[in-house]
């Protein structure tokens, strides 16, 4: 496994890190994780050299900082490095700061935090942040010795990054980077921004929440053609790992098979070719033709008011709009509970305040629903 070393950071860290938002479910109703599954992952991720995970106190609705305690329990407490992240849209008041650390330090049985984070800094979640203090608590947990270092993780404009990296110091950064965002969102910017401040890069999304896998199969032969033994995926994972400055790729796996198609991504790992780079432009050029949703399934914008299953029915509309299959489509989409399709969707935009893509949720839900209705 190929490591990385920052001066700053004063640790070998895998550069394949396990996201921990995407675990093997038991069924697609809830987020129960699926733990005989899940810690097979785990065992062959350690195994392999992966020492780096990452949770967050709302992963599978609260369940996945336990069940990652439980599973990274049973290795030696030195052997890997924990990550989680204090949620600022869930503060009431000041002392759910303490409250919340208290108790994800308690799931995850530990007594510290290797890796640390203020998760998904936006400009209304950083005046939580200022108004409860969030910073200069966790700084002094720092200097207790229950955070080793301290980070924020990042979905909004460069503007807002820029006046969080000059503001307060930080150990590392984590944002979405992959090749569609590298311009779409920004990627590029923010990278430079937290490369000029020598400030280590976490990756996230690096496969899109996994569309980057799933590519249409004209942009995916174009990948193929240029090597057959490699995965859409892998392309991905490299295209982020290739980058100076980058600590970790975050991949949220679900199944033992992607756990394996990293691992070997990253074991004598090969930073991309300019050839390589050429191909990934010119299949990236294809995929964006397809118009699918920029949605990378994170749940975020979840529970819906009026009880829409967004991310389900976005992957489901994305996949017709990728291999064109209508008859597929409308199986799939009547498959999914009535009640949960886009024609309850009443547009009061909650959703909107905590999609990370910053997607236009109602007016997507409104193409969807004509769709569906008269498949024009």
């Amino acid at each position: 496994m190929e490591n990385r070393y920052f001066e700053s950071i004063k640790e070998e860290i895998s550069l394949l890190g396990f996201g921990c938002m995407r675990l093997p479910r038991i069924c697609e109703e809830n987020q129960e994780i699926d733990e005989k599954r899940a810690l097979e992952m785990f065992d062959y991720a350690h195994e392999h050299g992966v020492n780096y995970f990452d949770t967050a106190y709302p992963y599978h609705e609260g369940l996945s900082e336990p069940f990652v305690g439980k599973a990274l329990k049973r290795y030696p407490r030195e052997s890997f490095h924990l990550a989680s992240k204090m949620p600022p849209w869930m503060l009431k008041s000041e002392s759910d700061v303490e409250r919340i650390f208290e108790d994800q330090l308690k799931r995850c049985q530990v007594d510290y935090f290797d890796f640390y984070l203020v998760h998904n800094i936006c400009r209304e979640h950083l005046e939580i942040v200022e108004k409860f203090h969030v910073y200069e608590f966790l700084k002094k947990k720092k200097e207790e010795g229950k955070i080793r270092r301290l980070g924020f993780s990042f979905h909004d404009k460069p503007a807002l990054l820029r006046q969080v990296t000059d503001r307060y110091e930080w150990d590392f950064a984590q944002i979405q980077l992959n090749y569609l965002d590298w311009e779409l969102q920004d990627a590029k910017t923010q990278y430079e921004i937290l490369k000029s401040h020598q400030i280590p890069v976490v990756v996230m999304e690096p496969v899109r929440g996994g569309s980057l896998a799933g590519l249409s199969e004209p942009a995916a032969e174009v990948l193929k053609k240029e090597n057959p033994e490699l995965s859409t995926a892998s392309w991905a994972v490299r295209f982020a790992a290739s980058l100076p400055g980058v600590m970790t790729v975050l991949s949220g796996m679900s199944d033992l098979a992607q756990v394996q198609d990293n691992v070997r991504t990253m074991t004598d790992f090969k930073p991309l070719t300019q050839r390589e780079r050429e191909v990934l432009t010119e299949a990236l050029d294809i995929y964006r033709s397809s118009g699918t949703i920029p949605c990378t399934g994170c749940r975020y914008c979840m529970d819906c008011p009026a009880g829409v299953d967004i991310p389900k029915v976005f992957a489901i509309y994305n996949q017709y709009r990728i291999d064109h299959n209508e008859n597929s489509f409308r199986s799939t989409y009547g498959y999914l509970e009535e009640e949960k399709q886009a024609q309850h969707c009443v547009r009061c935009g909650k959703c909107m305040e905590h999609c990370p893509q910053h997607i236009q949720i109602p007016d997507k839900m409104e193409e969807i629903r004509d769709f569906a209705a008269d498949g024009n």
